[in-house]
């Protein structure tokens, strides 16, 4: 971790959830940062995220499709986090250009960017363990077929593909991380566009019942932000990651039964239900998924530390103490 001490850092997506906790470890170690986010309401950033943080780093409100701020932005850059996305698979059904934009286009600029005023600088990807669409077998390695379900996990993958082409053909030291169910402080709780985990963490504060889809048995496994960030710092700093893609993942796989049985049980008087699966969603469900995570353990050293009830439970708390920072009552 001594390589990012008094180096220059620009994330992505920085007042988003994993780029806001990725931040804080960064300065910790001390980095010089620079967050950029659109702070577009649906998606991820949230200026609470950072409030500890705000005399330490640098902000620029920007957006990923201005290529033009992004060239200024970039030069001088160490590292590139680049973490900025649509999330929400629902959305991207629904305006597939806007999903097209940001998760493709924007990122083919991003490197243009990179490769005409700072070709020497390091870039990790954010991608999504969605592009492998419905399992062929478990748990899911790098070398499972992509077949993605939705216009998110096409444009994912072809983000994926122009970070990989220009790390080989340019020279832009790249790599790909592929992030599983990733929860924790500062996750998108109003709605579900980032993760279902939110606004099942909301239901459960506000005392309503949690909503399962369909049967309870589909199969998942999770990350804590803390131990997605300790991913991003080793593939950032290991020469040897450069043109690779890592899973994330977890051995602790759950049934989403048992995960709503276990946050009722952290917040007493909590309760859920199975109801059916609404049939947009049910649409782009990819049943039961879990990662194989055994390339990056082996190749970086990475395996997660948290425990998913512990990490819960700081969770939950967190939202407890914060809720006003993260939804008002006029939200649905």
């Amino acid at each position: 971790m001594n390589s990012f001490a008094e180096r220059t850092v620009l994330i992505t997506g920085g007042l988003g959830f994993v780029g806001s906790n990725l931040a804080r470890r960064l300065v910790a170690l001390g980095a010089r940062v620079t967050l950029v986010d659109s702070l577009i309401p649906q998606y991820g950033g949230n200026e609470h995220n950072i409030a500890d943080l705000l005399d330490r780093v640098t902000v620029n409100v920007c957006d990923v499709r201005d290529r033009f701020a992004l060239e200024h932005l970039l030069r001088g850059q160490d590292f590139l986090f680049n973490l900025a996305g649509q999330t929400s698979h629902l959305d991207s059904m629904q305006d597939p250009q806007t999903d097209l934009d940001i998760n493709a286009s924007a990122q083919l600029s991003i490197l243009e960017a990179c490769r005409r005023v700072n070709p020497a600088i390091r870039v990790v990807f954010a991608s999504t363990r969605q592009l492998y669409g419905r399992p062929e077998y478990l748990p899911v390695d790098e070398n499972h077929p992509i077949r993605p379900v939705d216009v998110n996990g096409i444009n994912k993958f072809a983000g994926e593909g122009y970070h990989l082409l220009y790390s080989a053909v340019y020279g832009i030291r790249a790599t790909v991380l592929r992030l599983t169910n990733t929860y924790g402080r500062g996750m998108r709780v109003k709605d579900a566009r980032q993760t279902f985990l939110g606004i099942w963490i909301r239901q459960l504060l506000e005392g309503r019942t949690i909503k399962v889809f369909g049967d309870g048995t589909q199969l998942r496994d999770f990350n804590h932000v803390d131990d997605c960030v300790d991913a991003l710092l080793l593939a950032a700093a290991a020469d040897a990651a450069v043109g690779r893609v890592y899973n994330l993942g977890s051995e602790e796989v759950v049934s989403l039964k048992s995960l709503a049985e276990l946050m009722t049980q952290l917040r007493p008087g909590g309760c859920f239900e199975l109801v059916p699966f609404p049939a947009e969603r049910k649409a782009i469900d990819i049943g039961d998924y879990y990662s194989d995570f055994t390339r990056i353990r082996a190749e970086l050293v990475w395996s997660p530390k948290v425990d998913l009830r512990r990490g819960l439970q700081s969770t939950i708390d967190y939202f407890d103490s914060n809720r006003r920072h993260y939804w008002d009552d006029t939200t649905a």
